[in-house]
């Protein structure tokens, strides 16, 4: 495949608006069926969006007369690890639902741009990766932020909003499930797209068992014939899909941390999608956490890079 920076670029700005508008989209649902229902329907929608490519791949691996797409190669391990994410993935994906109603969606949609301070920790504890001073320094910077951000700007214990809190369970989650599945798509032989079909179906089963053990009040059946909620679920779920195949065909084309960089402005998408089309207020807060936290990520970025040119130097 021939490698295009504009492409790259253009993929990562079509992630970066649908990142921003996704908050707001997930609010857009019927509240009355519950968060828990809808994130069930919202995973069988990116589920049917995913099949036809899912269908084409496996037809086309059948053409050439081979078995690498087709039968991924998986080890228990890997079985193991698919499980595992998938589940995260599906307990992550309500409690997005959740929280883009509680915290709001501008709160929440900072808190989730805590991903890389998560990611960093994760791999220090699983994969012994060490950081330099600067990584360091831009992480605490970041932390420091984010309890502003959950403090509501004041930085008092007392003044935690909880639901904040809650919203960067989020990006915990992610970050462990996605250095779990790194594992499975760097030794198996599958590509992003069956990853993503499997750990949808782990993942709804996972939300039906958890809707059958805590909730089971006939929601998920009503929902099925209400209009809007299905509407909201159908838009939400394509969405969610749809970025994430924009943003693999983003890092086919450029670097990991270009793209990264393009998304990091998505909490400004979510406020001027909050301020203009709903009426929402933005706080001082808000504003000022979000450019804190940019600033950390794109610092975490450059430093990282740094780190790596010079592993690659003594190498």
């Amino acid at each position: 495949m021939v490698q295009s920076l504009r492409t790259g670029i253009g993929f990562a700005f079509a992630c970066l608006i649908i990142l921003g508008a996704m908050p707001i989209l997930s609010n857009a649902r019927p509240t009355a069926l519950g968060g828990l229902t809808f994130a069930i329907w919202l995973t069988f929608w990116q589920l049917i969006a995913a099949l036809p490519l899912f269908a084409f791949e496996r037809a086309g691996a059948k053409r050439r007369g081979g078995t690498d797409a087709s039968k991924p190669k998986l080890t228990r391990t890997a079985a193991a690890i698919a499980l595992a994410t998938g589940a995260m993935f599906g307990l992550s994906t309500w409690m997005y639902v959740v929280a883009a109603e509680k915290a709001g969606p501008v709160n929440m949609i900072i808190a989730l741009q805590a991903y890389p301070l998560f990611a960093m920790v994760v791999e220090a504890i699983l994969l012994k990766k060490r950081k330099s001073a600067a990584e360091a320094g831009f992480t605490l910077l970041m932390i420091a932020a984010i309890v502003y951000l959950t403090t509501e700007g004041t930085f008092r214990v007392s003044e935690i909003s909880w639901w904040s809190a809650f919203a960067l369970g989020i990006p915990l989650l992610w970050a462990v499930a996605h250095i779990l599945l790194r594992q499975i798509l760097v030794s198996a032989e599958v590509t992003p797209n069956q990853i993503t079909v499997s750990r949808l179906i782990i993942s709804g089963v996972f939300l039906l068992v958890l809707y059958g053990v805590t909730v089971a009040d006939g929601t998920l059946s009503a929902a099925l014939t209400d209009l809007s909620f299905q509407r909201a679920a159908i838009v939400m779920g394509v969405a969610y899909y749809v970025e994430l195949i924009l943003w693999f065909n983003a890092v086919r084309h450029i670097d990991v941390s270009l793209a990264s960089s393009i998304t990091v402005p998505a909490p400004a998408v979510t406020m001027a999608i909050a301020v203009t089309l709903l009426g929402d207020a933005v706080q001082g807060y808000q504003v000022l956490s979000m450019c804190v936290i940019a600033a950390a990520m794109y610092g975490l970025l450059l430093a990282g890079k740094r780190a790596e040119a010079r592993r690659a130097a003594r190498a």
